[in-house]
């Protein structure tokens, strides 16, 4: 066929055709497959390895009646790090009984793919239904499908949370259209599917309702009841809330952390006594709390939200201008800032607070113009975009709580819907305006690049996941001041034999976060592997004093001393360690193996690390 032709009938298929779910997902879906599918040769990467080797429940090592019993990685209660998530595991297992070629990651995946679609579809319905124009919503589908922020997201497997709880909220979001007595059941069904995938939907509760006051009009001119449509979907939200703390309550029980548990003090303000109280019944599991993942943690308050509002900038233009993309920003590519009104906060805060009030005003203007006969005010997209983005990443900022992760761009997701009607009506604007300061086709010319910028960052940033040692070297030279970043990508190197550059990354991550206990360790067994045991011992001997409570670490460290007789001649002064460390793994690993390690050949079995790229240990 003449590619003329071609180029036409494709662009009258977009041009004649209302970008509804069903016309927009196969087209979502090609263009998703392009920008995000990983090589089928590629291996478990970063987080994978917990979430699906090493997850029993996902291996059925143990019985499916435990989906509820068991957390994002399928530890029981009193183990877990605090992500309660049973539909990922859910369609992992579903996956990994089926065939043993749905197992590997490029399969499981492509599931993250296919939902990422069928959010743009959704996407772009929204923004037709808003708009009444095709051009518009178009290209709001295309900008949320090829977004490259969103990467991580939808070619990482553990993105499904995010792909499935966006979901959640789209479903709930196109269900406002529906009558009354419909509506409140489906957005129930809708936000209950994507809290039971990320516990963060918990957004859907503000996010929909609003979205039900600003629309009202639009989708029931007849009756628009907007206060009794935005009461009904928050009460629909919340309920799905309570169903699912209630049931996470009940199944996979926690304990509250001490400042939780204590009650606030006669006085306290009734917004924080108010927040206090939503956080004791949500009871969210207790979550990992490392300096080097989140540097915020050793903050004091006006520091932490200092620098996370920094972050947020930082988000806010890799949505827009995706220049560096990384699987990893920990410390100290990050850090909590010395000044508390540094260029990045000031704008992180304008970014917080100004687009929301922005977006109360834009409804004010939409509810005084809004007619029957004349086309939805574009108004509308304002009101819902400005306040969709800011509190939709809210829960992810670090401000109301800490996370185990100061910065990951799969936090992006679901701001990144309202970033995408904001875009498309950018993009519509311009390619409808065909020249600009007397240039030609200028207006088709800059959404083009836009979009092919977009498209060109996500497709170079998947292939950042080929395999896991391309993952790591990627990581470490988009932010090469993230110590993590350097020790992942030496271990990669490591297991591929090359300890010599092993050495190298693993001293520059010493160099980055001379605090860390696993890199002096990570450094040490480098050195050890290489029979330079001597040159390892002080390594060794400052990442054990380090982290003395680290099993996986003191196990690592003392199995290959044993292994390059490097035990015996250090006997007295390991002694002296665990006589200074009394009650940590520290002072029993180390008078086990001098004890034992005959016996057991180092280190007991029962006590080693799991190998890399292993499943879970017997």
């Amino acid at each position: 066929m003449n590619p003329r032709r071609l180029s036409e009938r494709v662009l009258s298929r977009f041009r004649d055709h209302d970008p509804r779910v069903a016309a927009a997902f196969a087209p979502a879906l090609v263009l998703a497959a392009i920008l995000f599918t990983r090589s089928p040769a590629s291996n478990y990467i970063f987080d994978e390895q917990e979430a699906l080797l090493a997850n029993p429940f996902v291996n059925a090592r143990v019985p499916f009646k435990d989906i509820l019993t068991r957390d994002f990685w399928g530890l029981p209660h009193d183990r877990s790090i605090g992500s309660y998530r049973p539909l990922p595991n859910l369609v992992w297992r579903l996956f990994y009984q089926a065939h043993p070629l749905l197992q590997q990651p490029w399969a499981l995946h492509f599931v993250n793919i296919v939902v990422h679609a069928l959010n743009a579809a959704c996407v772009g319905h929204i923004a037709f239904s808003l708009t009444r124009s095709r051009k518009m919503a178009w290209f709001s589908g295309a900008a949320f499908c090829a977004s490259a922020v969103l990467t991580e997201a939808v070619t990482g497997v553990v993105g499904i949370a995010d792909v499935l709880g966006a979901l959640g909220i789209l479903l709930a979001v196109l269900s406002l259209t529906l009558p009354l007595f419909q509506m409140g059941p489906v957005v129930f069904l809708s936000v209950t599917l994507g809290l039971f995938s990320k516990e963060s939907t918990l957004v859907a509760v503000p996010l929909v309702a609003w979205t039900a006051l600003v629309t009202a009009r639009l989708y029931h001119p007849e009756r628009p009841l907007r206060l009794v449509r935005a009461f009904v979907a928050f009460v629909a939200s919340l309920a799905a809330l309570a169903l699912y703390t209630e049931t996470r309550r009940r199944f996979f029980p926690t304990d509250l952390p001490a400042e939780l548990a204590r009650a606030l003090p006669p006085g306290t303000p009734w917004p924080r006594t108010a927040f206090h109280a939503f956080l004791r019944w949500f009871a969210q599991p207790k979550l990992p709390q490392d300096p080097i993942n989140n540097p915020l943690l050793d903050a004091d308050f006006p520091h932490r939200v200092a620098g996370a509002l920094a972050v947020y900038a930082g988000g806010i233009s890799q949505l827009l201008f995706p220049w560096t993309l990384s699987g990893d920003y920990s410390f100290a590519s990050q850090i909590a800032p010395e000044t508390l009104f540094g260029p990045k906060t000031v704008v992180g805060g304008l970014l917080l607070v100004v687009p929301p009030l922005a977006g109360v005003a834009a409804f004010v203007h939409a509810a005084r113009t809004e007619q029957e006969d004349r086309p939805p005010p574009l108004s509308l997209v304002f009101a819902i975009a400005l306040v969709w983005i800011p509190v939709a990443y809210f829960p992810h900022s670090n401000i109301p709580v800490t996370l185990p992760t100061v910065r990951a761009e799969r936090f992006l997701y679901v701001p990144a819907i309202g970033m995408a009607l904001l875009t498309g009506l950018a993009l519509g604007k311009l390619v409808t305006r065909r020249a600009f300061f007397g240039v030609r086709d200028a207006g088709p010319m800059l959404a083009g690049l836009f979009l092919g910028f977009q498209m060109t960052r996500a497709r170079l940033h998947a292939l950042d996941y080929t395999d896991d040692l391309a993952f790591w070297r990627a990581t470490a030279r988009a932010v090469p001041m993230s110590a993590k970043a350097h020790l992942n990508y030496g271990v990669m190197l490591g297991a591929r034999s090359h300890l010599d550059q092993r050495l190298v990354e693993n001293r520059r991550a010493v160099e980055i976060a001379p605090r860390w206990p696993m890199a002096h360790v990570y450094y040490a067994d480098t050195l050890c592997r290489l029979n330079r045991a001597d040159e390892a011992w002080p390594s060794y001997r400052s990442g054990m004093t380090l982290g003395p409570n680290d099993r996986n670490l003191i196990a690592l460290s003392l199995q290959c001393l044993w292994d390059h007789g490097g035990i015996e001649p250090r006997r007295e002064e390991l002694l002296a360690m665990s006589d200074a460390a009394p009650g940590t793994w520290l002072a029993y690993l180390v008078r086990d193996i001098v004890v034992n390690g005959q016996k057991n050949g180092g280190v007991e079995r029962k006590y080693r690390p799991r190998g890399y790229d292993e499943g879970p240990a017997e």
